[in-house]
C-alpha cells in the first residue's frame, strides 16, 4: 500500500516526532510510504533516512508561489493511496489540506486525503479538514474530545471521522537502572532538588512555560523550598525564559536542556510531569511519554487532557494560566507520598492496556488498508 504523509512545517515537536516513528515503522512493514515536507526540514530529512520518498518545497516561498510547487504536491499525491495531513496553523493565505485538496480536485486523483488533528483552535475553518466536495476525505481525531468538537461545531458528518489515538512506546519508556543511571549523567541537578518538575516541548507562548516558571517562584518561597523545574526543548521563547529565569532569581531552582529525541533519560530525572499549557492542546505526547514511566501528572484541563489524567487518579488537572490551582495541585501530590506512588502506577497500566504505540500504528495500518 501507498501510504503519503504531508507536514508543513519545520518544527520537530511532538507531532512531527510521532511522523518520523509512523514512517519508520509503515517502511519496516513493507508499506510504501511517501512525504510531502518542507525542504530542510526535520521531518524530511528523518522520512528520507528511514527510507521514504520525499518531495520537497520552499517553505517560506510557497504561500506566495503556490503554482511553483503544484508539479512537486501532484506528483507526491499522485504516488499516495492514503495523504495524512497535519492541520496546522495557516499561514499567509496558505493551508497544506487546502492545498492538497485543490490539486486533488483539479487532477481527478482518487487518492483520499486524511488531514488529521487532535487540536481545536477557534479561528480554524472547517475547509482545513473537509478542503472540497470534490475529493475523497476523511479526517482522524487522535482525542474524543476533538472528534466530538468536529462533529458538533464544524457540522462534519460523522463518517467522515474517526478516533484513533496515537500511543506511545510503552516498552521505550519503562525505567530500567541502567537509564536511570545515564540520565544523571546527562541531566545534573543541584543534590537536594525536590520536588523536580519537569516540562517538555517547545518553548512558546501556548505551552505556559511562564506558568511553571510563576509556580516555581511561589513553591520555592513557600511549601517546597527545593523545588526544582527542568525545561527540556526548543522555540522562539527560549530566551526570553531564561531571562525571566533570572529576573525572578529563580536561577538556583530552574534548569535548561535541549531538545532530545531520548526524552526518557529526561523522565528519570523527574518526579512530575507538568502541562502548563495556556491553549491549542490536542493530546500531548509528553502526557503518554512521562505516564508510561510511572510519572503522574499536573496538566491544564482543555481537549484531551481529561482523556487520561484522571483527577486524583493519574494526576490532577488545573484551569489554564492559573498560577495559584497549579501550585497546590503540585502540593497535593507530593505531600500525599502514598497517593503519589499510587497514581504513578496507575497512569503506567493505563498506557500498558490502552496506549501501547504497538497497537496504535497496527489500528492507523488497518485504518487506511480499509479505505483503499
Amino acid at each position: 500500500m501507498r501510504i503519503g504523509f504531508i507536514e508543513d512545517t519545520h518544527l520537530r515537536g511532538g507531532t512531527q516526532i510521532w511522523v518520523t516513528e509512523a514512517v519508520e515503522k509503515f517502511v519496516e512493514a513493507g508499506e510504501d510510504v511517501k512525504l510531502i515536507a518542507p525542504e530542510g526540514s526535520f521531518v524530511a530529512d528523518e522520512s528520507a533516512k528511514s527510507g521514504a520518498e520525499v518531495f520537497t518545497y520552499d517553505w517560506e516561498d510557497i504561500p506566495a508561489n503556490k503554482d511553483a510547487y503544484r508539479g512537486a504536491w501532484e506528483k507526491g499525491l499522485a504516488s499516495m493511496d492514503v495523504a495524512v495531513c497535519t492541520v496546522h496553523p495557516p499561514r499567509d493565505g496558505f493551508h497544506c489540506s487546502v492545498f492538497a485538496g485543490e490539486i486533488l480536485a483539479e487532477t481527478g486523483l482518487d487518492t483520499i486525503l486524511i488531514p488529521k488533528t487532535g487540536t481545536i483552535v477557534p479561528e480554524y475553518k472547517r475547509e482545513f479538514y473537509i478542503p472540497n466536495d470534490k475529493i475523497n476525505v476523511k479526517v482522524i481525531s487522535i482525542t474524543d474530545f476533538t472528534l466530538r468538537y468536529l462533529i458538533d461545531e464544524y457540522g462534519i458528518p460523522e463518517d467522515k471521522v474517526v478516533l484513533i489515538y496515537q500511543g506511545t512506546e510503552v516498552d521505550r519508556f519503562t525505567s530500567t537502572p541502567e537509564t536511570q543511571a545515564e540520565a544523571v549523567r546527562r541531566y545534573p541537578l543541584p543534590e537536594n532538588a525536590e520536588p523536580v518538575l519537569g516540562s517538555v516541548g517547545s518553548f512558546e507562548e501556548r505551552k505556559g512555560q511562564v506558568v511553571l516558571l510563576d509556580a516555581v517562584k511561589s513553591l520555592s518561597e513557600g511549601p517546597l523550598p527545593n523545588v526544582h523545574a527542568m525545561l527540556v526543548g526548543e522555540g522562539p521563547d527560549e530566551e526570553m525564559l531564561k531571562a525571566r529565569t533570572k529576573e525572578m532569581g529563580l536561577e538556583e531552582h530552574v534548569s535548561f536542556f535541549p531538545f532530545t529525541r531520548e526524552p526518557n533519560y529526561v523522565f528519570e530525572r523527574i518526579d512530575i510531569l507538568t502541562l502548563p499549557s495556556l491553549y491549542k492542546e490536542g493530546l500531548p505526547n509528553v502526557l503518554l511519554e512521562a505516564m508510561s514511566m510511572g510519572l503522574p501528572v499536573v496538566a491544564s484541563k482543555m481537549a484531551g487532557v481529561p482523556e487520561i489524567v484522571f483527577d486524583g487518579e493519574t494526576g490532577y488537572m488545573t484551569t489554564p494560566g492559573n498560577v495559584e490551582e497549579f501550585s497546590d495541585a503540585v502540593v497535593k501530590l507530593w505531600s500525599d507520598k502514598e497517593a503519589y506512588e499510587r497514581m504513578g502506577r496507575a497512569a503506567r497500566k493505563l498506557m500498558e492496556e490502552k496506549f501501547d504505540k504497538k497497537r496504535q500504528f497496527g489500528e492507523f495500518l488497518e485504518f487506511f488498508r480499509s479505505l483503499a
